[in-house]
């Protein structure tokens, strides 16, 4: 039953991702760089980590849609539906709102509901990372990776004088 509705899921997404591209990310730009070219950024690179979560999964970066993939690199959110309805849970609580990110997050608690425990964990997670929803990671892909990973998963600390 539950390959049924991540069936289903995944029909929705497929439909309704390219309306998000063209209304939602009208303005932003397709990344420079493919698949292959992030392979040959340095190895402990933002970039190379990225290359090589495409090369693992089998995945062809989607235009515009970039930031997303390295959202499950810093967050170490996996690719399984459950997991990307966590991830839209783990936005939410990072500070994105969209439509798009509501509408996945209500259908995915409405057909997936026996992972809400996940989904709430993924929510604090986002909370407590510093936020990275609207970063423009392409300017990072030269910098360390674990740098990255490491400054966004830590909550911005507030300075009194």
């Amino acid at each position: 039953m539950k390959k049924l509705r991540v069936k289903f899921l995944l029909f929705v997404y497929d439909k309704t991702q390219k309306l998000y591209r063209k209304y939602f990310k009208k303005k932003k730009r397709q990344w420079q760089f493919n698949e292959k070219q992030l392979l040959e950024f340095e190895k402990d690179s933002l970039g190379r980590k990225l290359g090589e979560f495409y090369k693992k999964h089998g995945f062809t970066m989607i235009p515009k849609m970039e930031n997303h993939d390295v959202h499950h690199l810093i967050t170490g959110c996996g690719t399984n539906f459950e997991d990307e309805i966590a991830m839209q849970f783990l936005l939410l609580g990072n500070g994105k709102l969209n439509a798009h990110l509501l509408a996945a997050i209500i259908l995915g608690s409405i057909i997936l509901p026996e992972y809400h425990k996940i989904y709430r964990n993924a929510y604090q997670k986002g909370k407590s990372m510093r936020a990275f929803h609207h970063v423009d990671f392409e300017e990072l892909l030269w910098q360390n990776f674990e740098n990255v990973k490491d400054f966004f998963r830590q909550k911005e600390t507030q300075v009194l004088f």
